[in-house]
């Protein structure tokens, strides 16, 4: 009796202590000073979970603003702000003009598009989606966006763009430029990976069951987990555990040397959206892998796709602007968590390491390290120049 007691007074200790170590050890790290100008449209909630992951990581690795205060996730963006009290669906946009475009392009260092689809009236007023389009309230990259991303360029600062952002709402002209400035294309295919596919899983958007009827005339059978691949509003994919896929979680691969680079896992789960684009002139870093059977494959070769498609790429040389092909910033880690260095210690307690299919690693073994080895790249470059 007496030993136990000791065993979990030590235990709780270890767990009073750690925290606090974590907490010390981050308060005196070196604050990075780097102005990075972030662009989330896709704000729904007060918890703005879009662009959170991006947040945490410039506060848990100390990147502060000119007043070295760290970023707010909730005061630190252009984008969609919604107003409080939530229910009265007011909301105010924070965008810049163009007059503005050259001095913010002068005076940052770098810049963040973490979600440029959006607001729209089913999910604003009503907090349902029935339909997959109704009217839009606000989103789409538009002509100042692509202005500033332009001049950033220019500039040979660095820029990070994430899924989605040149594909729906944002219009062809808006998306063939942003093409030709960073050398990739969209194929105009985005993907969802969800754990059951069976129409009366609350997951399960009803206007993807609809859709898939509507195009193919057939009826809807699907059971199990699975991923949905879509294509504007014309072509619809659905690949079913067991059927199509020996495994329905897409997987995000590594080569060796990008993951030694970046202190990456060389595979990790990703069950988030994202989109499938031609990289041309760009370097591929990650490739998404979907794990087809033979019949899987068949029915991707139908529309002219294949199971890996890259996840990451970047401009090759110094490795100034990056594509994430996945909604990658989106988190629900709370804010304040980002203070204790301690949680990177214990993050293997976490997850499951060995477990294939836990998506908790994308965060702790492939974004975290990536943006954070981008972004003291980049300021270790800053530094020098």
């Amino acid at each position: 009796m007496k030993k136990t007691l000791i065993i979990a007074l030590i235990i709780l200790l270890i767990i009073l202590i750690l925290p606090a170590i974590g907490f010390f050890g981050w308060f005196f790290q070196e604050k990075k000073t780097i102005n990075i100008v972030i662009l989330d449209k896709t704000v729904h909630s007060l918890d703005r979970v879009k662009h959170r992951s991006l947040n945490w990581v410039l506060a848990n690795d100390r990147f502060v603003k000119d007043n070295m205060r760290k970023y707010s996730p909730r005061k630190d963006y252009y984008g969609f702000y919604p107003i409080k009290p939530l229910r009265s669906k007011q909301f105010r946009r924070n965008d810049f003009r163009l007059a503005e475009v050259i001095d913010i392009a002068q005076n940052s260092d770098a810049l963040y598009y973490a979600d440029t689809y959006g607001v729209f009236f089913n999910d604003w007023y009503q907090g349902i989606n029935r339909s997959r389009y109704s009217r839009k309230l606000y989103g789409g990259l538009n002509n100042n966006d692509y202005f500033l991303l332009s001049e950033m360029r220019k500039r040979n600062k660095l820029t990070i763009l994430e899924y989605n952002t040149i594909d729906y709402p944002t219009d062809a002209y808006e998306k063939y430029r942003v093409e030709e400035l960073l050398g990739f294309k969209s194929s105009g295919w985005s993907g969802q990976y969800y754990s059951s596919l069976d129409s009366a899983s609350p997951g399960l958007p009803l206007w993807v069951v609809e859709l898939y009827k509507k195009k193919t005339r057939e009826p809807w059978l699907f059971k199990n987990a699975g991923v949905v691949l879509l294509k504007g509003k014309n072509e619809i994919l659905v690949l079913e555990e067991g059927t199509h896929l020996d495994n329905a979680m897409p997987l995000i691969i590594s080569g060796q040397d990008v993951a030694g680079k970046y202190n990456l896992a060389e595979q990790v789960a990703f069950d988030k959206p994202f989109d499938i684009v031609d990289p041309i002139n760009n370097e591929v870093l990650s490739n998404f892998k979907l794990m087809t059977n033979e019949a899987g494959n068949l029915l991707l070769d139908k529309h002219f796709l294949s199971d890996e498609f890259p996840a990451v790429i970047a401009n090759p040389g110094d490795r100034r602007s990056f594509y994430f092909c996945g909604d990658f910033a989106t988190s629900n880690l709370p804010p304040w968590t980002a203070s204790f260095g301690s949680l990177n210690i214990l993050k293997g307690m976490l997850y499951k390491n060995g477990e294939i299919n836990d998506t908790r690693r994308f965060f702790w073994q492939y974004y975290k390290p990536l943006l954070t080895g981008i972004l003291n790249d980049y300021y270790v470059a800053l530094e020098m120049e």
